[in-house]
């Protein structure tokens, strides 16, 4: 290690070695769906029950996120890469033309996605250019399969058939 500091690039290189799961983080406003492709999620306690997901700031859907306080993350599925890469891009309706289900209050749950969990909004603490938002679970459900992985700047998957569910 030296006394050098990092620089942005050398930092994404190192964490690109680090494979996260892919999700899609949803909620909704007055009758308006959001959605975001969020691999920054990780359960917090189990006394509450409670997770974090990282948000960008100036995204659509960490705003949304903000002013109705619930949202849901779905777990995508290894064959899901395209609703990844769709909810990944910003701006437009996420929504228009992609199939969806009305969860809880009217959260929209990506069918197919290995699982799903609803929470609602307890704390929003500010980090450089995300919001770390912290939920408490409401509900949540697995409908099984190989999870979706993102590892050395690309999707991957885990080989073999899924045992868990």
């Amino acid at each position: 290690m030296s006394d050098e500091r990092v620089d942005a690039l050398t930092f994404r290189r190192v964490m690109a070695h680090f494979p996260t799961g892919v999700s899609v983080v949803t909620t909704a406003e007055d009758g308006a769906r959001y959605g975001m492709t969020a691999n920054s999620v990780t359960s917090v306690s189990l006394e509450p029950l409670m997770l974090l997901v990282c948000l960008a700031r100036e995204a659509r859907t960490g705003g949304a996120v903000k002013r109705c306080g619930r949202f849901a993350v779905n777990l995508l599925r290894d064959d899901q890469e395209h609703i990844s890469r769709h909810f990944a891009q910003a701006g437009g309706d996420h929504f228009a033309g992609l199939e969806f289900e009305d969860g809880p209050e009217g959260l929209p749950l990506l069918p197919g996605a290995i699982a799903h969990v609803v929470c609602q909004v307890t704390e929003i603490v500010e980090a450089g250019d995300h919001d770390v938002v912290f939920g408490e679970v409401e509900g949540c459900h697995v409908n099984g399969g190989n999870p979706l992985l993102f590892f050395l700047g690309g999707y991957r998957s885990l080989p073999g058939p899924s045992r868990l569910g």
